[in-house]
């Protein structure tokens, strides 16, 4: 394969899962006897340019689609993440009724409310019918379409050059990293900014988070990688903050090359020396991850094995795309998970992809009482342990896989 950002073919094994289907692809009942679509998951780090990236065997259609079932709002502390961000970056950059704020990847609409909350006009940009018409539904304007270049210079040709862009875990889902970059060197008005948020990925590999890799996740990105991104397609990086969401993000704060509204902070060096002492400027860093994996995984399995012979019962909350990538490079066999709690009402009722098990409410867990119930989600683990803490009335206990088994007390 050609690096999706430099064009080498200069690519280094980082970490190969195997075949699965894709993470959000879930089963329908009657859709149980027939086949699913397996492909290679395959991730690899160009030894030019350093971007890691995912090995390319279908069209992003394949896995954005109509019914796309991801829908940020079932998370509270998202949503709070989100309303901070509109509060912070409207003090930080003077956003009034007179601003314009565009959202690429606005998923349900969850931060754009909280614009629109503010009197600030603004527009969202989200290709997936299923989430676009959730944002519709809270009084958003929906763009249906994926973004780049051509439909960046047609949303300014509209009036809608923006004073600031949110792109939040969008950057590493995106085929052609060029365009879509390139896409808000246009949109932005010459003293506008972009943020973008994605997990970082020197945590993914210090946090051994290979479950994070999923068909959708074109890129999997360092700062050192996006900063040489960004400036050959249009844009400076000029701040940078961590997050703790989804293991470790970094929001990274961009504006046009040609801006002189914005001075880079020495927050961005001290993260660039951070990346370079943990071996990301070179791309023997990037070895021996797939141990790391293999490690989680049989450490997994092992739990499960156990589990069986002491006949406790195991369930799983969380149907999400992580959990997928965990459950189908561990090979889970039918039974060793009872079921999967979401609260995602569209997803309830139908069955992971791969492994099959099947998707429930929260009333049956309530009911069935499982000994042990894995969060997937990991990251969301403090929330969901407060949420469903009464599982301690009937002996029950948490479990997490990554990035060490752990079963919490």
């Amino acid at each position: 394969m050609n690096c999706r950002h430099c064009g080498s073919l200069r690519m280094r094994p980082f970490l190969d899962l195997g075949t699965a289907p894709p993470s959000n692809s879930y089963v329908k009942a009657e859709d149980l006897a027939k086949p699913e679509l397996w492909y290679p998951l395959v991730i690899r780090v160009c030894e030019d340019c350093l971007l890691v990236q995912t090995e390319d065997f279908a069209a992003r259609e394949t896995f954005f689609s109509h019914d796309y079932a991801y829908f940020s709002s079932f998370s509270s502390s998202w949503l709070a993440h989100a309303k901070s961000y509109v509060e912070v970056m409207s003090k930080r950059f003077g956003l009034n009724d007179g601003a314009k704020v565009v959202e690429v990847a606005a998923n349900d609409g969850y931060l754009l409310q909280y614009v629109r909350e503010r009197g600030i006009a603004c527009l969202g940009v989200e290709p997936t019918a299923s989430t676009a018409r959730a944002a519709r539904d809270k009084g958003i304007d929906i763009v249906e379409e994926f973004f780049g270049v051509a439909l960046a210079k047609k949303l300014v040709a509209d009036g809608w050059a923006a004073d600031l862009t949110a792109a939040n875990n969008v950057l590493a889902h995106v085929p052609d990293i060029n365009d879509f970059v390139a896409g808000f060197a246009q949109l932005l008005k010459p003293e506008g900014v972009a943020t973008f948020e994605f997990p970082h990925l020197m945590n993914m590999i210090a946090e051994r988070q290979f479950d994070t890799a999923y068909h959708e996740h074109y890129s999997y990105l360092s700062l050192l990688a996006v900063d040489r991104i960004f400036a050959a397609n249009g844009l400076m990086v000029f701040d940078v903050e961590t997050t703790p969401w989804h293991g470790g993000s970094l929001r990274v704060l961009a504006c046009r090359a040609d801006s002189k509204a914005h001075v880079r902070t020495p927050a961005v060096a001290a993260m660039l020396a951070r990346e370079s002492a943990a071996g990301l400027d070179a791309v023997t860093g990037y070895d021996g991850f797939q141990t790391e994996a293999e490690a989680v995984r049989d450490d997994f399995l092992s739990f499960l094995i156990d589990c069986n012979r002491k006949g406790l019962s195991v369930a799983a909350y969380g149907a999400a795309a992580k959990g997928n990538t965990l459950l189908n490079f561990a090979g889970l066999k039918a039974g060793q998970i009872a079921f999967v709690v979401d609260k995602n009402p569209a997803k309830q009722g139908m069955f992971l992809p791969g492994s099959r098990v099947p998707i429930v409410s929260e009333e049956v867990l309530k009911t069935r009482k499982p000994d042990r119930l894995v969060i997937l989600p990991w990251n969301l683990t403090a929330e969901i342990k407060q949420q469903l803490s009464y599982i301690a009335d009937w002996g029950g206990k948490f479990v997490t896989a990554v990035p060490n088994l752990t079963v919490h007390p």
